[in-house]
């Protein structure tokens, strides 16, 4: 990989993962319309190391509470302080982490086609601009029953069909369930930091069996830029969510969605 593929491709990770624009459509997609060669398993490890960085960084202060209570609950068997959202945390995670396993090989395969990308770009980006309008935006992350987070967590799980996005379903989702915005945006953050160690440590293993020769300059470069980018736009997207909404991303995923059905049939 040159440096130009490199800096394009982490930033776009960086960029996508926490938008509700679908971060895996943009990594699959710009190969092929670029006309690159496919960026590796280890890449793909690279930048989700980056991006899984950024998300701790940001909401350090948080995790570090939430870890806390967690095992302040556990050893009194009670809820302490922040120990119910760590739990829902945990527990949001679950359905995911059994799609993935049980249905993990299909969407590497039948669910990664350009037409199944415009397709999931389009009807979800419509259902986030429907639960935006519609959402009663009255309660916030802390107010979430095990309902609600079972919920979400199903959102998450369809996720895995690319062009989905998994921080756009689960912000739909919050926002269905009368989520503020960004109460639904920081239980969407929070919720991607166990899928991405999940997911970072399957690409691990299978990275460790491939035996492939790795470019340690490019892998840390990825890392770099998509840590940056991920941070960034999370401050950004939280500071100004109540200001612009979702229809922008929702207007930005109808055109996307229909410029892939035209360069692709």
């Amino acid at each position: 990989m040159d440096l130009l593929h490199i800096i394009a491709l982490a930033l776009l990770q960086g960029l996508t993962e926490f938008l509700p624009i679908s971060s895996s459509a943009h990594l699959i997609l710009l190969p092929i319309i670029a006309d690159w060669q496919d960026q590796g398993l280890a890449f793909d490890v690279a930048v989700h190391v980056g991006t899984l960085t950024a998300v701790i960084i940001y909401f350090r202060r948080t995790i570090r509470a939430l870890i806390v209570d967690w095992f302040k609950s556990v050893a009194q068997k009670q809820t302490i302080g922040d120990s119910k959202l760590a739990w829902a945390v945990l527990f949001g995670t679950i359905p995911v982490g059994l799609a993935g396993l049980f249905l993990g090989d299909l969407v590497e395969t039948s669910f990664r086609s350009p037409l199944v990308i415009a397709t999931t770009t389009i009807v979800f980006g419509l259902l986030l601009g429907w639960a935006d309008w519609q959402g009663k935006r009255i309660r916030n992350e802390n107010r979430l029953n095990w309902f609600d987070v079972l919920f979400i967590g199903i959102a998450q799980a369809i996720a895995l069909i690319p062009g989905t996005s998994r921080s756009g379903i689960t912000i739909t989702a919050g926002l269905m369930l009368g989520l503020t915005r960004e109460a639904a945006a920081r239980f969407s953050f929070l919720l991607s930091i166990p899928v991405i160690v999940l997911a970072g440590g399957l690409k691990i293993i299978e990275l460790i069996e491939s035996q492939l020769v790795i470019d340690w300059s490019a892998l840390c470069a990825g890392a770099l830029f998509s840590a940056v980018s991920a941070y960034l736009c999370i401050f950004l997207f939280l500071k100004m969510l109540d200001r612009i909404g979702m229809w922008p991303f929702v207007l930005y995923r109808l055109v996307l969605g229909v410029l892939l059905f035209w360069l692709f049939t």
